[in-house]
């Protein structure tokens, strides 16, 4: 749940405390109109992949992992889920930034959006990722990669990371350091 929350609140607070004023219209998007997530929470998406506008960035969340029984879930469910890689593509083509935090970049190895790029994931998925995405430099022991337009954070928390340090890239240290100290994180710099 920290892979999207912890983002959608970075970007959410980022700038005036007014809404008109804000720099990012931060909003979710799921393949269906309830998600259930971990320990059974209800997430109402603000769209589906079928309504949703044209993101600038699009941000993928990861989680999940293999049950005992060997079923896969979550991201390692989903990098199986044609039509889902088929919008992440299509959205490749418009968006401006796309970023993954932890497991999410399963997905973006398994759509072949990281050939030849530099990647991080969550460390417990480092051998998943070797196996999508075979052609990608890994650096597991970084917080957060930057390929320029494709930006991946490690696991969970890194996500936070991560969204400062795109708000910084893209408004300044000082809109990033703003909205950390509004949150009262020590973020990673």
């Amino acid at each position: 749940m920290l892979d999207f929350a912890g983002p959608f609140e970075v970007f959410g607070v980022c700038g005036p405390r007014t809404e008109n004023e804000k720099p990012f219209n931060v909003y979710t998007v799921a393949e269906k109109e309830v998600i259930t997530a971990r320990n059974k929470l209800k997430i109402i998406p603000h769209y589906t992949l079928q309504n949703c506008p044209t993101p600038d960035i699009l941000l993928l969340p990861g989680g999940g992992g293999i049950h005992p029984d060997g079923t896969p879930f979550g991201s390692r469910r989903e990098m199986n889920n044609g039509p889902l890689l088929d919008w992440i593509r299509e959205q490749n083509n418009n968006v401006e930034l796309l970023l993954s935090v932890c497991t999410g970049s399963l997905l973006l190895g398994k759509a072949g959006l990281l050939e030849g790029l530099s990647a991080t994931t969550h460390w417990k998925a480092v051998d998943a990722m070797r196996e999508v995405a075979p052609n990608t430099n890994l650096l597991p022991e970084e917080r957060w990669v930057d390929n320029g337009r494709i930006i991946l954070s490690a696991g969970i928390s890194a996500g936070i990371d991560m969204s400062l340090y795109v708000i910084g890239k893209l408004l300044g240290k000082e809109a990033a350091d703003e909205t950390a100290q509004y949150m009262q994180y020590d973020h990673w710099k």
